[in-house]
């Protein structure tokens, strides 16, 4: 029973999830069935994975930096809403794929927490992108949290969008095997996405998500950043993180996202972290309240 508890409050069990789940046989088939989503028409000359560097594109030409990284069920498509209500002027956001995502689908490796913090860095550099802002989602929380301590004196703020927290995703056997199921499985996959926003969005919504998810990576690269985010934290000195820390969770997500314990590691670990809550948003706030994203990022970068 305890461990039953325990997947639940991952979103991890047939029970987390309500009336959502039966569109899964309406409108989404297996992942090998699956169509290819059209390719996004806001982007701008985006540029594939060369080498070492991985996937980007630039968005706008302002003289402030901000580099915009993204989650294990989703690459730069779930970053398309906010794109309208950015400044373009004022700001230029370059949105990049870890590898085997997106624009880095080619890229493979080992999906470390230290490669994907090489990659990034050295992908700024290629970009003569000397100071930044930095922007995590979910797993790339973790990601935004090892590069703002090894390259401190570039980074001038980081915002971590319900971000795995300092201490890592600890999951044990039954969770890992829950885990690998959505990689593997739509009705898993469905049943994660619809309790990470509280059940409270319909078919639509749900097939344009695992779409998203579906088509966001390799299966190799999922399994390799599962392993990463659940085998991984951060460690070492983290009091003095120079760089502004705001950390943006939603009222809706699964409870390890937005509970009192995530809340105590960042504390805990950054004494001068804040934070804000979404009251409307669950774990993609991103696709759920883009015009309050968009707002709460431009936010950090003129501050």
């Amino acid at each position: 029973m305890q461990r039953r508890n325990v997947l639940r409050g991952l979103g991890l069990t047939a029970t987390a999830v309500m009336a959502t789940t039966p569109a899964l046989a309406q409108g989404v088939g297996n992942a090998a069935s699956a169509p290819p989503s059209p390719a996004p028409t806001s982007w701008k000359s985006p540029q594939l994975a060369t080498g070492n560097r991985l996937g980007h594109c630039r968005v706008g030409n302002g003289p402030t930096i901000c580099v915009v990284l993204h989650e294990w069920l989703g690459d730069h498509v779930n970053w398309e809403p906010v794109l309208p209500y950015l400044d373009p002027a004022l700001y230029t956001i370059v949105f990049m794929d870890l590898r085997g995502y997106g624009w880095s689908r080619a890229m493979s490796g080992s999906y470390t927490l230290d490669e994907a913090t090489a990659d990034v860095l050295r992908t700024a550099d290629e970009l003569a992108i000397g100071r930044f802002h930095l922007v995590g989602h979910s797993m790339s929380g973790l990601v935004a949290q090892k590069i703002a301590l090894g390259a401190g004196s570039r980074l001038q703020s980081v915002t971590l969008f319900s971000p795995v927290p300092p201490t890592g995703f600890r999951a044990d056997e039954a969770a890992m095997k829950a885990l690998n199921a959505v990689i593997d499985e739509d009705e898993a996959a469905g049943r994660a996405i619809t309790a990470r926003t509280s059940s409270r969005y319909g078919a639509g919504w749900l097939r344009r998500k695992l779409a998203i998810a579906r088509e966001a990576s390799t299966v190799e690269a999922k399994r390799g950043y599962l392993t990463m985010f659940t085998s991984s934290a951060i460690t070492g000195e983290t009091h003095g993180l120079a760089a502004p820390l705001h950390v943006v969770t939603g009222a809706l997500d699964i409870p390890f996202y937005r509970g009192e314990p995530l809340r105590n590691a960042f504390a805990l670990a950054y004494p001068r972290v804040t934070f804000e809550i979404i009251d409307d948003a669950g774990h993609y706030s991103m696709l759920e309240t883009p015009v309050r994203v968009a707002s709460l990022i431009e936010k950090q970068l003129a501050g």
